[in-house]
């Protein structure tokens, strides 16, 4: 069995953020819908410490590692469910813009509920995710 292509890192850091905002009562599509508020990727980092392999079961723990008026910064661990290993871990940095691209500052509310614990019981602890193999 293969080793997962290392780009999908990413996407599950994505999927993590996703559900961390789900469990906080709201989605990236509120947001960019409701309020002309966007979280455009301005950085990311990843640090692989051991291999996913084909047929892993993954968890995403999504954390707030620091949030400002105008951006925030989401840490990620990647863990192994079969034997709880940290396989990854990382940062992805972020710019609240408006749909032209403008630098703005947090919608009303939105700062807050990110800050707060989770009210709904989803994947707040952690999002298992498959895992497919991919180029090496």
């Amino acid at each position: 069995m293969g080793i997962v292509y290392y780009a999908n890192y990413l996407i599950w850091f994505e999927i993590g953020r996703t559900e961390f905002c789900r469990a906080r009562g709201f989605s990236y599509r509120d947001m960019e819908e409701n309020e002309d508020a966007f979280l455009v990727v301005a950085e990311s980092y990843c640090r692989y410490k051991a291999p996913a392999y084909y047929d892993d079961e993954l968890l995403i723990r999504t954390h707030i590692t620091e949030l400002r008026r105008r951006s925030l910064r989401f840490g990620y661990e990647i863990v192994r469910m079969s034997d709880d290993q940290i396989i990854a871990e990382g940062e992805t940095g972020h710019v609240i813009t408006d749909a032209t691209g403008r630098v703005r500052s947090f919608p009303e509310g939105y700062a807050q509920r990110l800050l707060a614990p989770p009210i709904i019981k989803s994947q707040a602890a952690g999002e298992k995710v498959p895992v497919e193999e991919g180029p090496e």
